[in-house]
């Protein structure tokens, strides 16, 4: 039987084992010999990790071939429209890349949601706003990249879903086991 962990990795944090830096390691959270991440969150980002121990699982969850469906929760730098996101739903140039049409809306910030530590940069004359931005490829720092291009920075970006695992209420730091 295949475990399945899903982990909400804090802001800080890699998606690895072993520390880095000035950045911790999973195995400050997670004390389970023989399981992987299955994907990355970069240390600045948060949310859900899967980590399991079988391999074949750790590849089909991670690898962009098989299209599994990420949700983010994208807090932005200023008050784009939901026309501003049609470059999103059409796919985005990024120079060194074309993104697939992602979903997206504008949201409402997410009920429940921890304060980040530390904070995000706050500007008084500044305001931020939330989307819910869904891709299904994941290359490094995409999220912050599309969001960039169409001129909205992204401050805090929080996975909130992959495929069909949610993060649900777990809190940071905190995980739970999950069927396949």
């Amino acid at each position: 039987m295949s475990r399945l962990i899903l982990f909400n990795k804090p802001y800080g944090v890699l998606s690895q084992f072993t520390p880095e830096g000035r950045w911790q390691g999973l195995r400050d959270y997670l004390a389970l010999p023989g399981v992987y991440a299955a994907g990355r969150l970069d240390a600045d980002s948060e949310g859900l990790l899967i980590l399991t121990d079988d391999g074949a699982l750790q590849s089909r969850i991670a690898d962009p071939r098989h299209k599994l469906p990420k949700t983010y929760w994208v807090q932005v730098e200023g008050a784009p429209t939901d026309a501003d996101l049609d470059p999103l739903r059409r796919g985005v140039d990024l120079g060194d890349f074309v993104t697939r049409p992602a979903r997206a809306r504008l949201i409402d910030e997410p009920a429940g949601l921890w304060p980040r530590n530390p904070p995000i940069r706050f500007r008084q004359a500044i305001p931020t706003s939330w989307i819910e931005l869904t891709i299904s490829e994941g290359k490094n720092r995409q999220v912050r990249r599309m969001t960039a291009k169409i001129g909205f920075p992204t401050l805090r970006l929080i996975r909130a879903a992959v495929g069909e695992w949610r993060l649900d209420a777990l809190q940071p730091g905190e995980w739970k086991e999950s069927h396949v």
